[in-house]
Parts: C-alpha cells; sequence; structure tokens
C-alpha cells in the first residue's frame, strides 16, 4: 500500500511542478446564482462535453499531450448568458472546442437553461486569449 501511494504522490508531485501547454476552461454563468452541487454537475458536463466534441474534431493528439500533463482544468465566471455566448463566438473564432451546456431542468433550473460553456483542452496560450479577462470562481 505504500508503495502504491508513493507512486501517486510522485506523480502528483511531477505533474503540478511542470508548467503545463494544454488546459481547459470551464465558464459558469454567476448570474444563475446555482448551487454548489449543481454548480459542479453541470461543470463537469462542460469538461466531457468539451472533450468528447475534441475528439469528434479530430483533436485526439491535444487531448493525449494534455492527458499526460495531468488534465489542467479552470473553472471561471461569466456574468451572464450574453457574455458566455461572446466567448463561445472568440474561442470558435481562435479553432477552439467550445460547448455549451444547456440543463434539463430536473432540479432546481428551468428546462433550456444555458448554464456553463467549456472551452478545450487545448494550447494554454491559445484559451487564455479568450479568457484572461475572467475571474476564477
Amino acid at each position: 500500500m505504500e508503495k502504491i501511494m508513493k507512486k501517486i504522490l510522485d506523480f502528483v508531485d511531477k505533474v503540478s511542478s511542470r508548467k503545463s501547454k494544454y488546459k481547459q476552461v470551464i465558464i459558469v454563468r454567476e448570474d444563475l446564482h446555482l448551487p454548489k452541487g449543481k454548480m459542479a454537475a453541470q461543470a463537469a458536463h462542460a469538461s466531457v462535453g468539451a472533450v468528447m466534441k475534441s475528439e469528434e474534431d479530430g483533436k485526439k493528439e491535444i487531448i493525449n499531450a494534455w492527458k499526460k500533463e495531468g488534465m489542467k482544468k479552470v473553472v471561471l465566471r461569466a456574468v451572464d448568458l450574453k457574455q458566455l455566448r461572446e466567448l463561445r463566438g472568440k474561442a470558435e473564432e481562435k479553432g477552439l472546442t467550445a460547448v455549451l451546456i444547456t440543463d434539463a431542468g430536473r432540479t432546481v433550473i428551468k428546462s433550456g437553461t444555458v448554464t456553463c460553456l467549456g472551452i478545450g483542452p487545448d494550447e494554454e496560450k491559445k484559451i487564455d486569449e479568450v479568457s484572461r479577462e475572467l475571474k476564477m470562481y
């Protein structure tokens, strides 16, 4: 058990000590005031959805490189739906994969509500061109 824990800790140290070349951002609408659990679920949908679309877009090499680096993700805030849509447009103009997430409406918000945006994974510098001004969640 100790050997396994040491290997895990060594891997975490290795991944966290180097500068990432790739990342993914998840941008959540601040105006919805989502409960923490709901926000976490929507962010997870955005992350998985963006990776799946990246695969469809033929970006498997980028996905694999991102995985090897530890799959860096950053959760950011958008003021409202308008800003979320603007960010999606900017991301797509730069050739980044961008996926809007729409809620099914089974719990706390109305069906069809756009909750968040997943961008990437892709090169960190390209994603930063779109998301640099946003605050962390």
